[in-house]
């Protein structure tokens, strides 16, 4: 196998507008993230994915982009992003940013434009439908119909998301020329690479029609019909020629929706995108992403066949970006270790779970202190368009409002953008002003002064984990070596990496009473454990409550 410089990067996925507030306005900017740098690098992380900075009225938080060239002035000016750049290249830390380009804000020139002439050029840059009703039933993600009235015309304009993000027509040369010039504009600034949002809705079922509700509203979900579309991987080639191919940059896209017997496309050796998110175990609580009120039970072992079984699809065609908690999920302690999310023990065995699986980590902000769900008392209480819909839709389908509202409490995308806390102090140290968002009620027990340099703290267990990972005696098996499941009881997650050379046996115990394993081999060594204790009797290892173990075979 190829050894490609990404594959050996730790990536740490920044909130600008929850991460530092460096001008006391009570949002996050760029600066705040250069002045916190020192944290990152002692952490050990190698790579920083910015979530959307561009100009944007924040509908949906900067996903919906209205000048694709400037930044946000709530983050800052160019010449901070370009100091940040080389702040971190100081501390070899690289710069990825978010690419938003299935849809735009609709206060984009070019939307704003279409709107005032329908004959102009810019009006073929978006999809619009003649009619004095909605072109079909189709289901937008924040809900509601994809389609929106253009007012004082018979016509309507297509969103897969929220209202205010209109989709692009990738069915027009002239738009995907446009973005690709301004795609290689940002790469040429010295960035590393791109996460690309939403990649797979590019592409259009173009015959528009109905399909069979499956709502009490008597829409369908969108997603039949505008993700991962026949045709889509045209449009995917001519992006990566035009502008991946040109920059010796990384590129990993959000792809829902991705059958793994097409993954050769998305990330074969000449796939469109180095690597992509999985989010099949991401989503096994709910029946989808945009049905929160569908809530699915499951089991550790159920977990640890959906982790292995995109693992497995991974490694046969290329790389996998491995994660357990992003901006638009919930916090993974509460999510997955539900009422053990308080245990130090139970979080860092998850964070070893994930982390030395085959793939590039990725740790959101806050991950390595273990931070965890809120409770909010109200709907209003909530930033994020996604949580009002699914409140609203919940009732909808015969939910209380007391059920409603704990679906949203449990699944909300704003659990993972509260601001981040540095400290105990009012606000938790994020700014000296009220924040966009409300604080999580955990910071004055969970913040970063509390653990930076305390032994045994969650953050501590990250940096010695990413040191491990990064500079141990397993390195290259860790990172390149494959992975195959490996059997277990129910409430343990097992697989093993190896190479011709060498096999790490790897436990992580989801349990609260000890457990025996059995060794697939006599004399294992111990190369690494969540906890100081490891219990061997015979040829049987014995997990503790919450324990993480990694085994030498010979």
């Amino acid at each position: 196998m190829e050894k490609l410089w990404w594959q050996e990067e730790v990536v740490y996925q920044i909130y600008p507008k929850s991460f530092q507030d460096s001008n006391q306005d009570g949002i996050g900017d760029i600066k705040g993230i250069t002045n916190r740098l020192d944290y990152l690098q002692n952490l050990g992380v190698t790579m920083l994915w910015i979530c959307p900075i561009y100009r944007s009225p924040m509908d949906d938080n900067g996903y919906d982009v209205s000048d694709y060239r400037s930044l946000a002035p709530e983050f800052g000016r160019m010449e901070d992003l370009d100091e940040l750049i080389q702040e971190a290249g100081k501390r070899k830390i690289r710069i990825m940013l978010d690419l938003v380009i299935n849809h735009s804000s609709d206060e984009h020139e070019w939307f704003q434009k279409a709107l005032e002439d329908p004959k102009s050029k810019y009006h073929d840059y978006y999809i619009f439908k003649d009619g004095k009703e909605r072109p079909n039933n189709w289901r937008s993600i924040f809900g509601g119909s994809v389609w929106e009235k253009v007012p004082g015309r018979e016509e309507y304009y297509y969103h897969t998301f929220g209202k205010k993000q209109p989709d692009l027509n990738w069915e027009n040369e002239k738009l995907r020329e446009e973005l690709y010039d301004m795609v290689n504009w940002w790469l040429d600034k010295g960035i590393a690479g791109f996460r690309i949002d939403a990649i797979t809705f590019i592409k259009k079922d173009l015959t528009w029609s109905d399909r069979e509700a499956d709502g009490v509203d008597g829409l369908s979900k969108c997603t039949k019909s505008s993700r991962t579309q026949p045709g889509i991987g045209v449009f995917l080639h001519e992006l990566k020629e035009n502008t991946f191919d040109r920059h010796r940059c990384v590129t990993v896209a959000e792809a829902p929706g991705v059958p793994y017997e097409d993954l050769d496309d998305f990330i074969g050796k000449d796939g469109y995108f180095d690597m992509i998110f999985d989010f099949r175990y991401a989503d096994l609580d709910i029946a989808s992403g945009s049905e929160w009120f569908k809530r699915i039970p499951w089991t550790v072992k159920e977990l640890g066949e959906k982790i292995m079984a995109s693992q497995m699809a991974m490694q046969k065609y290329g790389w996998a970006a491995n994660f357990i908690e992003n901006h638009d999920q919930p916090r993974a302690t509460s999510k997955y270790l539900q009422e053990a999310q308080d245990n130090p023990d139970a979080v860092k065995m998850l964070g070893a779970m994930y982390f030395f699986l085959r793939g590039t980590p990725f740790i959101y902000q806050g991950q390595e202190l273990g931070m965890v769900n809120f409770k909010r008392d109200s709907i209003g209480q909530f930033n994020d368009l996604s949580s009002i819909d699914q409140y609203n839709r919940s009732m909808e389908e015969g939910l209380s409002k007391e059920e409603a509202l704990e679906i949203v409490n449990l699944r909300s995308r704003d659990n993972g953008r509260t601001p981040f806390p540095w400290n105990q102090e009012r606000y938790g140290g994020f700014s000296q002003h009220t924040p966009w968002l409300m604080m999580g009620e955990e910071y004055p027990r969970i913040n970063a002064a509390d653990q930076v340099g305390r032994e045994g703290s969650i953050y501590e267990f990250y940096k010695e984990m990413i040191a491990f990972r990064q500079e141990g005696p397993c390195r290259d098996t860790l990172i390149y070596g494959e992975i195959a499941p490996l059997a277990s009881s129910e409430n343990v997650i097992a697989y093993r990496r190896f190479t011709d050379t060498e096999t790490i046996y790897c436990w992580f115990h989801f349990g609260k009473e000890a457990v025996k394993e059995t060794l697939p081999q006599d004399h294992m060594q111990t190369v690494w454990s969540s906890q100081k204790e490891v219990h061997i009797t015979e040829n049987q290892l014995v997990l503790q409550p919450y324990q993480a173990i990694l085994m030498r075979g010979k």
